[in-house]
């Protein structure tokens, strides 16, 4: 989960352990969807897994992406970058609308990663703010295990993304500093709907990896 800015005291993601990870970007601008609902799965035959509906991720307009996870051409490492950016989109709607347990991000992770989550949105209630902002991700690395795991290893720039109090609708503008580079480290398995899922995350700010040369 994104940490966005230094500005609200004790807000930080801490999840099982620090690991060099990438970014949460994209190269395109953000793809925006109706509500958070998730539906039930429809009915499965023997030989393919069940289809799944899922959930719909609607954000505030002042909250936007920059995703740079380039298309690799992999149909499983492909599906892992689209899948973990719509948790990431989740856990900011999460925020957005101040509910810790929010369907939409329990749908892409579980374990320790949705509960590292579900704190991380915590403080944010606490705090009585929320995301905004344009927020970076790049240097992604994704590898496919054949046993139906997967790992992420991404950057992000939070330079341009801060905090934003609901209370007095002031934004913490914050200086750019070494601190907004965040790496991530992530272990998705897929579900047997095809969803890969997000069970363990890791964080560590200031980078090296994730700073300009």
């Amino acid at each position: 989960m994104t940490l966005r800015s230094p500005g609200v005291a004790g807000i930080a993601l801490t999840v099982a352990g620090v690991l060099s990870l990438s970014a949460c970007g994209g190269a395109d601008s953000p793809q925006r969807h109706d509500n958070d609902k998730v539906g039930a799965p429809a009915a499965s035959t023997a030989s393919t897994p069940a289809a799944v509906v899922r959930p719909r991720i609607e954000l505030p307009s002042d909250v936007t992406y920059d995703f740079e996870w380039r298309k690799t051409g992999d149909t499983d490492k492909d599906a892992v970058l689209n899948d973990a950016e719509q948790r990431i989109r989740a856990v900011d709607m999460a925020i957005a609308e101040q509910k810790p347990l929010h369907a939409a991000y329990r749908f892409y992770s579980e374990g320790t990663a949705a509960a590292g989550s579900q704190a991380y949105i915590q403080e944010f209630v606490d705090h009585k703010a929320r995301t905004t902002g344009l927020t970076r991700f790049y240097k992604e690395s994704v590898t496919v295990k054949g046993d139906g795991t997967a790992t992420l290893v991404y950057c992000e720039d939070q330079n341009r993304a801060f905090n934003r109090f609901l209370s007095t609708g002031k934004t913490d503008v914050t200086p750019v500093t070494k601190n907004n580079y965040v790496i991530y480290s992530s272990i998705l398995r897929r579900s047997n709907g095809n969803v890969w899922v997000t069970e363990h995350l890791n964080s560590q700010r200031g980078s090296a990896k994730c700073r300009p040369a």
